[in-house]
């Protein structure tokens, strides 16, 4: 299942028209909370496909029927542009247990890269809900490489991924080796060069959100 959200117009669709501008993205505050409303429309999103179960909860009058989250999910980022889109998910799943990965592209000579992972901080998560959380969705190979690695830690229920923009090779390679995730995105970019980034895209979120990393 992908679901793109720029399908329909909402206000998603103003908040990716800022995060692609050139002349609004030297705005960080600005870059970083477009991404976490994306983040929170999209928790909101799959909401609405978990399991849930009804409750009494007593008011000052009486008895309500509730529909309460039979259970709270993992949310899962991958170390530090997916920082925000985390942030605007835990903001709406505030009782959510918490994964980091850290993922990156380590590159090569000839132009080629491999991932490089190193390193997992993650809760127990047989039998929960994995919501990974990526800005880009580019390759596919990192998100690939990350849902490998949590594997070996548990075997989730079900796995979301969330990204602010994804390609569609991307989209493609990620559904070939996973079919059962379910993707969940604010656009969708058809082109990816031969370095692997998407076009038009919005560049790289990480340095747009925190800063332009040291190139030694």
């Amino acid at each position: 299942m992908v679901k793109n959200l720029s399908e329909s117009h909402s206000l998603v669709s103003n908040w990716i028209s800022e995060l692609r501008d050139t002349a609004v993205q030297g705005d960080r505050m600005r870059f970083r909370r477009n991404i976490e409303r994306i983040g929170e429309i999209i928790a909101y999103e799959i909401s609405k496909t978990l399991p849930w179960e009804e409750q009494d909860t007593t008011t000052p009058l009486g008895i309500a029927k509730s529909k309460l989250l039979k259970s709270q999910p993992v949310l899962g980022t991958i170390l530090r542009a997916g920082l925000p889109l985390h942030q605007g998910m835990l903001n709406y799943f505030d009782k959510a247990d918490n994964a980091f990965i850290a993922a990156y592209r380590k590159h090569h000579a000839d132009g080629s890269f491999d991932i490089s992972l190193e390193y997992l901080a993650c809760p127990v998560i047989d039998n929960r809900v994995m919501i990974l959380c990526d800005p880009m969705l580019a390759t596919g190979a990192s998100l690939v490489k990350t849902i490998d690695l949590l594997k070996k830690e548990g075997s989730p229920s079900e796995i979301h991924v969330a990204a602010v923009i994804a390609c569609t090779e991307g989209i493609d390679f990620l559904r070939r080796h996973e079919p059962a995730v379910k993707i969940w995105c604010g656009a969708i970019d058809e082109e990816l060069t031969a370095k692997g980034y998407i076009v038009p895209g919005l560049g790289d979120a990480g340095d747009l959100a925190f800063g332009e990393k040291s190139q030694s």
